[in-house]
């Protein structure tokens, strides 16, 4: 799907304890199982009622009032294809397609998941990890 130029991004810090009217009734078990809290998505449109997000491959509708925009934009998005810049002793670096972008509000910093060869490598990388394939 195109993206909007510019994108923009941001958090959605629901839980379930927030209740459920946040989120659109067909996106409800979807989002919950994403858990959001801590990960960025981009903001793809909006109507009266709802804005559309994406994370991933995956848009989910939900109420505007729990978006909260990121002014800085992330290094990575969702399917760049990346390295990772200085691998561990004897092993080949890892390179792969963003599947995940997390951002921790009280360092100001963003990480990143890969996924590799098909599979979801379980590491977390920092941004100066990485640099593009």
């Amino acid at each position: 799907m195109p993206r909007p130029k510019p994108v923009v991004y941001g958090l959605y810090s629901w839980t379930p304890e927030y209740g459920l009217r946040y989120i659109h009734p067909a996106n409800r078990r979807t989002f919950e199982w994403l858990e959001p809290m801590g990960k960025v998505f981009e903001k793809i449109d909006e109507t009266d009622d709802w804005i559309l997000l994406r994370y991933d491959e995956q848009q989910f509708k939900v109420s505007r009032e729990l978006f909260k925009e990121l002014y800085v934009k992330p290094p990575f998005s969702f399917g760049d294809l990346v390295v990772e810049t200085d691998p561990a002793t004897d092993q080949p670096a890892h390179e792969g397609l963003i599947s995940d972008v997390y951002y921790n509000e009280a360092a100001d910093t963003f990480q990143f998941q890969l996924v590799e060869k098909k599979r979801k490598i379980k590491r977390v990388f920092e941004a100066n990890e990485l640099g593009f394939q």
